[in-house]
């Protein structure tokens, strides 16, 4: 017969190794939360030929992304592209760039970024009808399209994102932000404010129904939405005609992006 002294000192070796275990199976998804809450994951959504892959290399690691921009070449991706902003507080951002071309590619990418790893946030680029036209695949010579035409692809594009946004948020914590980020600004610098407004909620303009129509399916309160203007360029210039915007024009409204992104983060 056992002892009460042994009895009790195996009652308590059970106790210290259920504890043990229960602390080990709860480690993986304490390091997942620290992880998101230091990194966390930011779809980088839009339409192909917006520069989407552009402004995540320069949000991601602005001194190289600068020497690419300077090749002024702003080639796609058909798959789905990671980048990772780190800083010296070990805090940072893990970018997921959907493609916006080739169906199949960029339906996969969306499904994983919405669904099966739900990222925290998105940021969804447009280009105020200056997005680069894209060939065909398989013809040569250069695209061609107007402005009105890019506009409407854009909108039908975004369709297809927010309706992703929206079945995801309605399950899930996640998303919990969106910045419209209207990109190529140095483009159109006398018209910027009028970007700004055509892109936001409440703005009447297809855009803003459209993103009218997604607070009223997520949540308002849920969903934090902002739309800032971007030049992702960078390429030096410091031309004196005013319809252009300077290098340090560029910085300066990348920085207002980057320290958006820091408050709706916690990161600030």
């Amino acid at each position: 017969m056992q002892s009460p002294l042994r009895h009790g000192r195996a009652a308590i070796g059970t106790t210290i190794a259920g504890g043990a275990l229960a602390a080990l199976s709860q480690a993986p998804e304490r390091a997942s939360r620290l992880l998101r809450h230091r990194y966390p994951t930011v779809a980088v959504t839009g339409m192909t030929g917006v520069g989407k892959t552009r402004l995540a290399d320069r949000l991601s690691r602005r001194a190289s992304a600068q020497s690419s921009a300077e090749t002024d070449q702003d080639v796609g991706s058909a798959v789905l592209e990671r980048r990772t902003r780190r800083n010296a507080k070990l805090r940072g951002y893990r970018f997921r760039v959907v493609p916006g071309e080739n169906a199949a590619t960029r339906l996969g990418a969306l499904d994983e970024v919405f669904h099966d790893e739900p990222v925290d946030g998105v940021l969804h680029v447009v280009a105020n009808g200056y997005a680069t036209p894209r060939r065909t695949g398989g013809t040569s010579g250069s695209a061609l399209a107007s402005r009105e035409e890019q506009l409407a692809a854009e909108l039908e594009d975004w369709a297809i994102t927010a309706h992703r946004i929206a079945s995801m948020a309605v399950r899930r914590e996640r998303p919990t932000w969106l910045v419209v980020a209207v990109t190529k600004a140095d483009l159109f610098a006398d018209d910027i404010d009028a970007a700004v407004r055509y892109y936001s909620p409440g703005s009447g303009s297809p855009f803003g129904d459209k993103l009218d129509e997604l607070r009223a399916l997520a949540g308002g309160a849920k969903l934090s939405i902002d739309v800032l203007p971007v030049c992702a360029q960078g390429g030096g210039r410091k031309s004196a005609d005013p319809s252009r915007l300077t290098d340090k024009a560029c910085t300066d409204l990348l920085g207002r992006l980057e320290l958006r992104m820091a408050q709706l983060c916690g990161h600030v």
